[in-house]
């Protein structure tokens, strides 16, 4: 079994002390919250996209230092992602935690730092959940078709997924 140091490792620190684009957008094109009820965690994220593209974030974190951790990372790499892009990287955070998998590697490498979290279920909702609110308000955007239809259209979606234990 991991050791908590190896989860609560220094960089967590750092990533968790230093998460980017922690204002909300005035005019995002969705919004959505994710909860867990294990721990308490919420983030809540903006999302802009153009031709099916992420082009602006912001994000309120309220979550233990995995979830900020993963916040922070996600906060740094997200603009230029498409919604596949994001899709892969959510799912192999997910089998990397659930299923001994490997960690993201190019520009996403920073996430294996919370390969050690796969130890403790009890974590990996709160280490999740950002991913899961992008994911939302990128499937929201994509059904309003607000993403393909340019900056001309401004339609806002908003939604509040709770996490459910793993």
């Amino acid at each position: 079994m991991t050791d908590l140091d190896d989860i609560y490792s220094n960089r967590i620190l750092e990533l968790a002390a230093a998460i980017p684009r922690c204002t909300r957008l005035a005019d995002p094109d969705a919004s959505a919250t994710a909860h867990s009820k294990l721990c308490g965690s919420t983030v809540s994220i903006d999302l802009k996209m153009h031709d099916g593209v992420v082009t602006d974030y912001g994000q309120s974190v309220k979550a233990c230092l995995l979830g900020q951790a993963a916040a922070s990372v996600v906060g740094r790499e997200i603009i230029g992602t498409g919604q596949e892009e994001m899709r892969q990287i959510a799912e192999t955070v997910r089998a990397m935690l659930k299923e001994d998998g490997p960690p993201p590697n190019g520009r996403w490498a920073d996430l294996a730092v919370l390969e050690p979290v796969r130890d403790y279920k009890a974590r990996h909702p709160s280490t999740q959940l950002v991913f899961q609110a992008v994911l939302e308000a990128m499937d929201k955007i994509a059904q309003a078709g607000t993403a393909a239809s340019g900056p001309g259209a401004k339609t806002r979606v908003t939604s509040n997924a709770t996490e459910q234990p793993a």
